[in-house]
């Protein structure tokens, strides 16, 4: 059985679980482009407020959508480059999966740093590269490391970590094990040749990502952010 390809999401719930725990007890933390909450249940220790704008409702026949959507969760109903709250309202700021759904992700970044109070965290998690999701909210296949040392470097961040999720070849196998579904809906569907061809693809690639040297570099599914504001 080939595991290589199957770990984006835990990966990145994961590391949200950990990181959320570096943060002190009490903290007051906005989720911002919250959905629907769906780590508020790693946030039992800290002050929980959400925000989103309440938009996407699961519905679309373009690309990735997810059949329905919750909305009635959130706390605060908003654009994410105008939150309703005064500048330095909170402790951290977590925004995952969100920036590539943002006409102006720079915009978004600002807004985030606004609502945030000297020392306090901020943590993002964003494609490195995406399919068409949650269309038409979709404005970016995804941001890179240096997106983020760029914008968070020019508003005087710590930086105190910046990982990528994955590597190249976790990746392609990630996309290979879509193919079945992808040439069902657009192409002239999987037969069983197809079926033998992405076993000995998964193969080759799970062998290639053991051997893994630095792949991230060029192609991942994740950049993951946990900053400091001085």
């Amino acid at each position: 059985m080939f595991t290589v390809g199957t770990q984006n999401e835990a990966n990145r719930y994961q590391w949200t679980e950990a990181t959320l725990k570096k943060i002190p007890a009490g903290y007051k933390i906005l989720d911002a482009g919250a959905g629907e909450c769906q780590f508020k249940k790693y946030c039992t220790h800290l002050n929980y407020v959400s925000q989103d704008f309440a938009q996407y409702n699961g519905d679309g026949n373009v690309g990735l959508q997810m059949g329905s959507w919750d909305n009635t969760q959130l706390d605060i109903v908003s654009d994410i480059t105008s939150i309703p709250v005064a500048d330095g309202s909170f402790d951290a700021v977590m925004c995952t999966e969100v920036l590539e759904h943002v006409p102006d992700p720079v915009a978004a970044l600002k807004e985030m740093n606004r609502t945030l109070r000297s020392g306090g965290y901020l943590m993002i998690t964003v494609p490195f590269a995406s399919l068409t999701h949650f269309a038409p909210y979709h404005f970016a296949s995804g941001l890179n490391k240096f997106f983020f040392e760029h914008h968070l470097g020019a508003m005087g961040y710590t930086i105190l970590q910046l990982e990528q999720n994955g590597n190249y070849f976790e990746f392609i196998a990630q996309e290979v094990r879509r193919v079945k579904h992808v040439a069902k809906k657009y192409s002239k569907g999987y037969n069983i040749f197809d079926k033998i061809i992405t076993h000995l693809q998964l193969l080759s690639l799970q062998k290639f990502a053991k051997s893994n040297n630095n792949s991230e570099e060029l192609l991942s599914f994740n950049t993951f952010v946990f900053a400091q504001k001085k």
